[in-house]
């Protein structure tokens, strides 16, 4: 199941990070249609944010097509995003080049705004 991981730090709404963790396992094949997310109380205990947060996050995701709420049942995945899955063989060559990064004493910020930097040169106009 998935966990949601929340950095109070970030400077991203708590909702926002949600979704956006969301929507990186629906890329990553780790969320596929038909799947239950947590249930909001679930994200609660995990997370200790407020209810009404994790509900606002999937409204976003429902408005944008991605789960549905059945009444009763929870919130389920209705389709999948992008076609990177977690086995690729990206996936090493990615967590080499991000031990390499650690061990040469990038900062985690450091580091994810050199690779987005990378894609962003590599990936012009492409807004997914």
């Amino acid at each position: 199941m998935l966990e949601y991981r929340i950095d109070r730090r970030s400077g991203m709404a708590t909702y926002l990070q949600i979704v956006q963790q969301t929507k990186q396992a629906l890329r990553l094949g780790l969320l596929v249609p038909g799947d239950k997310l947590p249930t909001a109380r679930e994200v609660v205990e995990a997370t200790a944010i407020n209810p009404n947060t994790v509900l606002k996050a999937y409204r976003e995701l429902e408005r944008e097509g991605l789960v549905e709420a059945r009444r009763g049942l929870g919130t389920f995945v209705r389709k999948s995003l992008g076609a990177a899955p977690a086995d690729s063989p990206l996936w090493a060559e990615l967590a080499d080049w991000a031990r390499r990064a650690s061990d040469s004493g990038l900062a985690r910020d450091d580091a994810a705004a050199l690779f987005t930097a990378v894609l962003d040169a590599h990936f012009k106009g492409d807004d997914a």
